[in-house]
């Protein structure tokens, strides 16, 4: 009877760690995929917060493959659309404001639009939003064709076959599939509709959490709005960046070289935190 209670401890204990690796996977993604694309994508590619070789460049394309999967997002058409976004943050031209679509799912539908046009060349830009951007037009068309998108969501499916106890751990399939843009809703609407500023911009972007434990330091938007040129998302001592950090330590290691900021005036004079 004692062997017996100690086989079914060790089965329900085995039973829970495999339940367990459904959270491990979703969080490891939402991470790795999230660090491409505020290093990588954002601080890199789109406003050359730092500098690297053509070696490490090419590695971080392939890892940002890897690990964004079905929502790979080519370097060349994000900088040139975040580029957009800062030049007209809040307008009519801006690619993704809640200030001009009815609801995220609208914004992000537009977003894909322009992001598209961007990739396939269908818009002439001018030199101030395509200047210096990473560019690998092979990769670029492999991680964005249909196909490498469908096998990315059908292996995530697989693990979902493999290690899902419940049915239920299914519904968090969808956001495998767009987690790149998932990422961009909680900032481009949420963080342009609610949280707290540190200083006065003419959009409306706002600091979404003081401590930004879920979104690796983009989620200080409006600080990122005061300055675009600032690698450290973080001002206050509580705003601690996590990307930053990683940032910090591969400058350390020569893989990359941070750009010294120009400094604003917005950020030389932040006001006190309005909540809204």
């Amino acid at each position: 009877m004692q062997q017996l209670s100690k086989n079914y401890l060790k089965l329900q204990v085995k039973k829970n760690f495999i339940g367990m690796i459904i959270f491990i996977f979703l969080a490891t993604h939402w991470y790795l995929s999230l660090f491409s694309q505020t290093f990588f994508l954002h601080r890199y590619a789109a406003h050359k917060m730092f500098t690297m070789s053509n070696f490490w460049e090419k590695y971080f394309y392939i890892f940002a493959y890897i690990t964004q999967g079905s929502s790979y997002m080519s370097p060349y058409a994000y900088g040139a659309m975040h580029r957009l976004h800062h030049a007209y943050a809040d307008t009519e031209n801006d690619p993704h404001s809640p200030a001009y679509d009815a609801n995220p799912f609208a914004m992000m539908w537009r977003s894909k639009n322009v992001y598209m046009d961007i990739y396939q060349k269908r818009v002439d830009l001018e030199d101030r939003f395509v200047k210096d951007l990473p560019k690998w037009h092979w990769f670029d068309s492999w991680g964005n064709n249909w196909i490498s998108r469908v096998l990315w969501g059908l292996s995530y499916i697989a693990f979902y076959v493999v290690f899902a106890e419940y049915w239920w751990m299914y519904l968090f399939l969808p956001i495998h599939f767009i987690m790149g843009p998932f990422h961009g809703v909680i900032i481009n609407w949420i963080a342009h509709k609610h949280g707290y500023r540190n200083f006065e911009v003419q959009d409306t972007a706002h600091n979404i959490m003081p401590l930004d434990v879920f979104m690796m330091g983009e989620g200080y938007h409006n600080n990122h709005h005061a300055n675009g040129s600032r690698a450290n998302f973080g001002v206050k001592w509580h705003e601690i960046d996590p990307t930053f950090v990683v940032i910090k330590v591969l400058n350390a290691l020569h893989i990359v070289r941070l750009v010294p900021e120009k400094v604003t005036k917005a950020q030389e004079k932040p006001k006190e935190t309005v909540a809204s």
